[in-house]
Protein backbone atom coordinates (compact mmCIF):
# COMPACT_ATOMS: atom_id res chain seq x y z
CA UNK A 1 0.00 0.00 0.00
CA UNK A 2 0.79 3.35 -1.20
CA UNK A 3 0.95 5.77 1.98
CA UNK A 4 0.82 8.72 -0.04
CA UNK A 5 -1.93 7.76 -1.92
CA UNK A 6 -3.71 6.72 1.08
CA UNK A 7 -2.98 9.97 3.03
CA UNK A 8 -4.46 12.07 -0.30
CA UNK A 9 -7.72 9.59 0.17
CA UNK A 10 -8.15 10.23 3.49
CA UNK A 11 -8.02 14.21 2.50
CA UNK A 12 -11.06 13.69 -0.02
CA UNK A 13 -13.18 12.17 2.79
CA UNK A 14 -12.34 14.47 5.93
CA UNK A 15 -12.01 17.77 4.18
CA UNK A 16 -15.60 17.74 3.25
CA UNK A 17 -16.77 17.34 7.39
CA UNK A 18 -14.46 20.05 8.10
CA UNK A 19 -15.46 22.60 5.55
CA UNK A 20 -19.44 21.80 5.98
CA UNK A 21 -18.82 21.51 9.71
CA UNK A 22 -17.04 25.32 9.70
CA UNK A 23 -20.21 26.55 7.31
CA UNK A 24 -22.91 24.72 9.87
CA UNK A 25 -20.82 26.27 12.66
CA UNK A 26 -20.98 29.91 11.65
CA UNK A 27 -24.98 29.76 12.01
CA UNK A 28 -24.60 29.24 15.35
CA UNK A 29 -27.36 31.23 17.43
CA UNK A 30 -28.73 32.71 14.21
CA UNK A 31 -31.33 29.63 13.04
CA UNK A 32 -34.67 30.26 12.82
CA UNK A 33 -35.86 28.28 15.90
CA UNK A 34 -34.01 27.20 19.11
CA UNK A 35 -34.34 23.41 17.96
CA UNK A 36 -33.41 24.00 14.25
CA UNK A 37 -30.43 25.78 15.65
CA UNK A 38 -29.33 23.81 18.13
CA UNK A 39 -29.46 20.69 15.88
CA UNK A 40 -27.02 22.65 13.36
CA UNK A 41 -24.91 23.03 15.82
CA UNK A 42 -24.90 19.54 16.59
CA UNK A 43 -24.52 18.04 13.01
CA UNK A 44 -21.18 20.43 12.78
CA UNK A 45 -20.03 18.68 15.75
CA UNK A 46 -20.58 15.49 14.59
CA UNK A 47 -18.70 16.94 11.73
CA UNK A 48 -16.01 17.91 13.03
CA UNK A 49 -15.96 15.05 15.50
CA UNK A 50 -15.49 12.85 12.38
CA UNK A 51 -12.62 15.24 10.65
CA UNK A 52 -10.72 14.76 13.61
CA UNK A 53 -10.44 10.81 13.50
CA UNK A 54 -9.59 10.81 9.62
CA UNK A 55 -7.02 13.77 10.32
CA UNK A 56 -5.52 11.90 13.20
CA UNK A 57 -5.10 9.04 11.19
CA UNK A 58 -3.78 10.98 8.25
CA UNK A 59 -1.24 12.17 10.23
CA UNK A 60 -0.33 8.60 11.94
CA UNK A 61 -0.03 7.83 7.90
CA UNK A 62 1.83 10.77 6.92
CA UNK A 63 4.59 10.04 9.62
CA UNK A 64 6.20 13.64 9.30
CA UNK A 65 5.04 14.51 12.82
CA UNK A 66 1.84 16.69 11.91
CA UNK A 67 -0.76 16.77 14.19
CA UNK A 68 -4.51 16.93 12.81
CA UNK A 69 -4.78 21.11 13.72
CA UNK A 70 -1.42 21.38 11.73
CA UNK A 71 -4.02 19.66 8.59
CA UNK A 72 -6.41 20.85 8.99
CA UNK A 73 -5.31 24.51 9.88
CA UNK A 74 -2.25 25.46 8.13
CA UNK A 75 -2.90 23.83 4.23
CA UNK A 76 -2.88 26.20 1.47
CA UNK A 77 -6.44 26.70 -0.33
CA UNK A 78 -5.00 25.04 -3.30
CA UNK A 79 -4.15 21.70 -1.12
CA UNK A 80 -7.89 20.98 0.73
CA UNK A 81 -9.63 18.68 -1.41
CA UNK A 82 -13.59 18.85 -0.70
CA UNK A 83 -15.91 18.72 -3.06
CA UNK A 84 -17.45 22.15 -4.13
CA UNK A 85 -21.00 21.60 -2.66
CA UNK A 86 -19.98 21.77 0.64
CA UNK A 87 -17.92 25.04 0.38
CA UNK A 88 -21.33 27.16 -0.69
CA UNK A 89 -22.17 30.02 1.87
CA UNK A 90 -24.95 29.71 4.04
CA UNK A 91 -27.20 32.17 1.42
CA UNK A 92 -30.73 31.49 3.75
CA UNK A 93 -32.50 28.33 5.49
CA UNK A 94 -33.51 26.70 2.59
CA UNK A 95 -30.34 26.57 0.90
CA UNK A 96 -28.52 25.30 4.17
CA UNK A 97 -30.76 22.17 4.31
CA UNK A 98 -31.30 21.57 0.50
CA UNK A 99 -27.05 21.76 0.89
CA UNK A 100 -27.10 19.36 3.80
CA UNK A 101 -29.30 17.31 2.48
CA UNK A 102 -27.59 17.04 -1.00
CA UNK A 103 -24.73 15.91 1.02
CA UNK A 104 -26.35 13.98 3.61
CA UNK A 105 -27.29 11.39 1.19
CA UNK A 106 -24.23 11.20 -0.25
CA UNK A 107 -22.18 10.57 2.57
CA UNK A 108 -24.74 8.01 4.43
CA UNK A 109 -24.18 6.16 0.71
CA UNK A 110 -20.33 6.55 1.45
CA UNK A 111 -19.93 5.39 4.58
CA UNK A 112 -22.15 2.24 3.77
CA UNK A 113 -19.41 1.21 1.32
CA UNK A 114 -16.17 2.46 3.48
CA UNK A 115 -17.40 0.21 6.37
CA UNK A 116 -16.52 -3.00 4.05
CA UNK A 117 -12.84 -1.22 3.70
CA UNK A 118 -10.28 -3.75 3.66
CA UNK A 119 -8.55 -0.70 5.70
CA UNK A 120 -9.70 -1.54 9.24
CA UNK A 121 -9.36 2.28 10.67
CA UNK A 122 -11.37 3.66 7.79
CA UNK A 123 -13.92 1.10 8.72
CA UNK A 124 -14.05 1.71 12.27
CA UNK A 125 -14.44 5.12 11.53
CA UNK A 126 -17.16 4.45 8.86
CA UNK A 127 -19.31 2.25 10.96
CA UNK A 128 -19.29 5.11 14.03
CA UNK A 129 -20.78 7.68 11.60
CA UNK A 130 -23.52 5.88 10.10
CA UNK A 131 -25.30 6.84 13.09
CA UNK A 132 -25.20 9.99 12.82
CA UNK A 133 -25.04 10.41 9.25
CA UNK A 134 -28.47 8.79 9.79
CA UNK A 135 -29.98 11.03 11.76
CA UNK A 136 -28.29 14.06 9.69
CA UNK A 137 -30.20 13.25 6.72
CA UNK A 138 -33.64 12.22 8.24
CA UNK A 139 -33.12 16.22 9.67
CA UNK A 140 -32.10 17.68 6.61
CA UNK A 141 -34.59 15.14 4.35
CA UNK A 142 -37.81 16.22 6.50
CA UNK A 143 -36.60 19.85 6.42
CA UNK A 144 -36.98 19.70 2.43
CA UNK A 145 -40.18 18.21 2.35
CA UNK A 146 -41.51 20.49 5.21
CA UNK A 147 -40.35 23.81 2.87
CA UNK A 148 -41.18 22.60 -0.48
CA UNK A 149 -44.62 21.40 0.43
CA UNK A 150 -44.88 24.01 2.82
CA UNK A 151 -46.16 27.18 1.62
CA UNK A 152 -46.19 29.28 -2.25
CA UNK A 153 -43.02 31.20 -1.27
CA UNK A 154 -40.91 28.51 0.70
CA UNK A 155 -41.87 26.41 -2.53
CA UNK A 156 -40.45 28.70 -4.80
CA UNK A 157 -37.19 29.58 -2.57
CA UNK A 158 -36.23 25.37 -2.18
CA UNK A 159 -37.21 25.37 -6.29
CA UNK A 160 -34.20 27.69 -6.31
CA UNK A 161 -31.88 26.20 -3.91
CA UNK A 162 -32.16 22.90 -5.72
CA UNK A 163 -31.62 24.14 -8.79
CA UNK A 164 -28.63 26.38 -7.78
CA UNK A 165 -27.19 23.38 -6.37
CA UNK A 166 -27.81 21.14 -8.47
CA UNK A 167 -24.54 21.86 -10.65
CA UNK A 168 -22.40 20.55 -8.24
CA UNK A 169 -23.50 17.11 -7.30
CA UNK A 170 -21.85 15.03 -10.08
CA UNK A 171 -18.56 16.09 -8.68
CA UNK A 172 -19.21 13.26 -5.85
CA UNK A 173 -18.97 10.62 -7.58
CA UNK A 174 -15.78 11.88 -9.72
CA UNK A 175 -13.05 9.93 -8.74
CA UNK A 176 -9.36 10.83 -8.44
CA UNK A 177 -6.66 8.32 -9.69
CA UNK A 178 -5.46 7.72 -5.57
CA UNK A 179 -8.90 6.40 -5.94
CA UNK A 180 -8.92 4.43 -8.52
CA UNK A 181 -5.64 2.95 -7.23
CA UNK A 182 -6.70 2.15 -4.07
CA UNK A 183 -9.92 0.60 -4.90
CA UNK A 184 -8.18 -2.11 -7.04
CA UNK A 185 -6.85 -3.24 -3.09
CA UNK A 186 -10.35 -2.97 -1.45
CA UNK A 187 -9.76 0.09 0.08
CA UNK A 188 -11.44 2.65 -1.19
CA UNK A 189 -15.32 3.56 -2.67
CA UNK A 190 -15.94 2.82 -6.17
CA UNK A 191 -18.26 6.07 -5.98
CA UNK A 192 -19.84 4.97 -9.83
CA UNK A 193 -21.91 2.58 -8.05
CA UNK A 194 -23.40 4.91 -5.82
CA UNK A 195 -24.41 7.13 -8.19
CA UNK A 196 -27.58 5.83 -9.68
CA UNK A 197 -28.68 4.96 -5.96
CA UNK A 198 -28.14 8.27 -4.73
CA UNK A 199 -30.19 9.79 -7.83
CA UNK A 200 -32.96 7.98 -7.16
CA UNK A 201 -33.24 8.38 -3.40
CA UNK A 202 -33.00 12.14 -3.91
CA UNK A 203 -35.60 12.49 -6.84
CA UNK A 204 -38.13 10.70 -4.96
CA UNK A 205 -37.04 12.52 -1.49
CA UNK A 206 -37.62 16.20 -4.29
CA UNK A 207 -41.09 14.80 -5.82
CA UNK A 208 -42.44 14.31 -2.05
CA UNK A 209 -41.73 18.03 -1.30
CA UNK A 210 -43.31 18.70 -4.27
CA UNK A 211 -40.08 19.74 -6.12
CA UNK A 212 -39.12 19.31 -9.97
CA UNK A 213 -35.45 17.46 -10.24
CA UNK A 214 -33.21 19.68 -12.40
CA UNK A 215 -32.66 18.27 -15.91
CA UNK A 216 -29.47 20.11 -16.13
CA UNK A 217 -26.71 18.19 -18.11
CA UNK A 218 -23.81 20.71 -17.07
CA UNK A 219 -22.16 20.01 -13.79
CA UNK A 220 -19.15 21.70 -11.98
CA UNK A 221 -15.76 20.02 -11.00
CA UNK A 222 -12.96 21.45 -9.70
CA UNK A 223 -12.29 20.83 -5.40
CA UNK A 224 -10.97 17.66 -5.09
CA UNK A 225 -7.88 18.97 -6.95
CA UNK A 226 -7.60 22.05 -4.85
CA UNK A 227 -9.90 24.44 -7.68
CA UNK A 228 -12.58 26.16 -5.49
CA UNK A 229 -15.26 28.49 -5.69
CA UNK A 230 -14.57 32.35 -4.63
CA UNK A 231 -16.48 31.70 -1.25
CA UNK A 232 -13.26 28.97 -0.22
CA UNK A 233 -10.76 32.00 0.77
CA UNK A 234 -13.26 34.04 2.93
CA UNK A 235 -14.14 30.32 4.52
CA UNK A 236 -10.23 29.48 5.09
CA UNK A 237 -10.02 32.78 6.42
CA UNK A 238 -11.98 32.61 9.40
CA UNK A 239 -11.54 28.48 9.76
CA UNK A 240 -7.39 29.05 9.79
CA UNK A 241 -7.52 32.83 11.31
CA UNK A 242 -6.40 31.76 15.35
CA UNK A 243 -4.34 29.20 14.12
CA UNK A 244 -1.81 31.65 11.92
CA UNK A 245 -2.20 34.61 14.15
CA UNK A 246 -1.01 32.65 17.44
CA UNK A 247 1.15 29.81 15.95
CA UNK A 248 1.04 26.68 18.05
CA UNK A 249 -1.44 27.69 20.41
CA UNK A 250 -3.22 24.62 22.03
CA UNK A 251 -5.96 24.63 24.59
Amino acid sequence: MNKESLYDYILTIADNCLILGQRLGELCGHGPSLETDIAGTNISLDLIGQTRSFYQYAADIEGKGKTEDDIAFLRLEKDYKNCLLVEQPNDHFGYVIGRQYLWDTFYLLFLNELQNSSDETLSAIAKKGIKEVSYHRRFSGDWVKRLGDGSEESHLKMQEVVNGLWPYVDELFDMTGVSKELIKQGIAVDLSKLRETYFKQVSALLEEATLEVPERKYFVYGGKKGVHSEYFGYLLSDLQYMQRTYPNMTW
